[in-house]
């Protein structure tokens, strides 16, 4: 779940910055969730 979060973020993110132009806190702070579920996925693994 937070592997695909992490996807859909960086998805949004490089379509606001890369298609859009626009350079705001709230783009930045799409790639930032996106690095933090990526890390929670990571560490949380797969629980049986």
């Amino acid at each position: 779940m937070f592997l695909l979060l992490a996807l859909i973020l960086v998805i949004l993110w490089a379509g606001g910055f890369f298609v859009m132009h626009v350079s705001s806190l709230f783009i930045h702070l799409l790639i930032i969730f996106a690095v933090i579920s990526l890390i929670f996925h990571l560490l949380g693994g797969r629980k049986s």
